[in-house]
């Protein structure tokens, strides 16, 4: 198995109220520079509804109104995703006492904007990673990045023991949002998501062994592609760059499938659902957290985090499952306790991780536990 050994978040040092961003939108979606009072009105309502306080946008707000087209909107994601990519994974070697020089693999996960040289090559130089680093840019899976990120450097690790990895994931979901469209999924994209980055290292388990490090096991991980769900979320990807496709049918597709698929992921590695002491979950928006609190028979307080995380950032898509897992890395349950991570996105999909809390191994030939916290 891997180990989770630290994550680093990183956002925009500009911090926005709700209201003020809601002010500022209406007048980016609207063709005619004010929306008519029954869009406004709803306008509102989305916004006031998606539970979030305050989001840290790539530009400062007067700037998405100059925004002309894919290109700027692009331009804006490869240099703030740059800045805040090599933040992210700065932090979250720093945490641990690793360099860069020490990575030997890199995984992004983005879906907010292309480039190619993707932003993992960009950051090679910056980052002073070696030159024989492996990467590897997933594209495509939005929101379950996260997840499915951690399930798959995961795999790598299984066959590279002694290999450091480095997740990162960085959406600038706020340089999506389409001018000149009222739309109800525009208006909705526009008061849910945010922008920020997150970066995860794991380690495999002679690694693990070798540093002393105590962390997160990753002990199994299961993906779900729900047949017929392609028109639930996803890009409409035109000459404006990448408009929403967002429906309802997203709690649906919670309430349909989410407890089986996570009774079976469960009981076929003999976990019973009352073991589970943390579900790191991914703040797709209230009713989907709603949702899932339902259909899992969770307790109050068990997705605290997501929520708290929703309310401080908006949803930034694959970066937030990371963020909200940070969270929990900082407060940990005791050693041995067993955590669920998951989350959904487009295909329509979803990835479960199963974890553990792990103290801190002994090295070999050391006389005692050694180690750092990871947070």
């Amino acid at each position: 198995m891997s180990r989770i050994v630290s994550v680093g978040t990183a956002v925009p040092p500009r911090t926005d109220d709700q209201a003020d961003i809601t002010d500022a939108f209406a007048e980016v979606i609207s063709s005619t520079g004010e929306l008519d009072g029954t869009r406004r009105g709803l306008l509102h309502r989305l916004h006031g509804n998606t539970g979030v306080r305050t989001r840290h946008l790539a530009l400062p707000l007067q700037e998405y109104r100059t925004l002309d087209g894919f290109r700027d909107a692009n331009d804006a994601y490869l240099r703030v995703g740059v800045e805040l990519g090599e933040r992210a994974v700065r932090t979250a070697l720093e945490q641990v006492g690793l360099a860069p020089e020490d990575v030997d693999v890199l995984v992004l996960a983005s879906t907010t904007g292309v480039a190619a040289p993707s932003l993992d090559a960009r950051l090679v130089g910056p980052l002073g990673l070696r030159p024989d680093v492996r990467r590897l840019p997933l594209f495509g899976l939005g929101c379950v990045a996260g997840a499915a990120g951690v399930a798959r450097v995961d795999d790598l690790l299984r066959g590279d023991p002694d290999a450091v990895a480095v997740l990162l994931s960085v959406e600038l979901c706020s340089l999506t949002v389409q001018r000149d469209d009222t739309s109800t999924a525009n208006l909705v994209a526009s008061g849910l998501f945010g922008d920020g980055a997150a970066a995860v290292v794991l380690v495999g388990d002679r690694r693990a062994a070798a540093l002393g490090l105590p962390g997160l096991d990753v002990t199994a991980s299961r993906s779900r592609f729900y047949p017929d769900t392609a028109g639930v979320m996803g890009w409409d990807v035109g000459g404006t760059g990448f408009k929403i496709v967002l429906t309802t049918s997203v709690t649906d597709v919670v309430r349909d499938y989410l407890a089986d698929d996570v009774a079976g992921f469960l009981a076929l590695h003999g976990v019973d659902h009352d073991d589970v002491d943390r579900w790191v979950g991914h703040p797709g928006g209230p009713k989907v957290l709603e949702a899932v609190t339902e259909v899992l028979g969770l307790p109050d307080g068990a997705l605290r985090n997501s929520w708290e995380d929703l309310a401080d950032n908006g949803n930034m898509s694959s970066a937030s499952v990371l963020s909200v897992l940070a969270r929990h890395l900082a407060d940990p349950p005791p050693e041995g306790s067993t955590g669920v991570m998951f989350a959904m996105g487009p295909g329509f999909c979803s990835e479960l991780v199963l974890l553990r809390w792990s103290g801190a191994d002994v090295p070999a030939g050391a006389g005692a536990t050694a180690g750092a916290t990871a947070s």
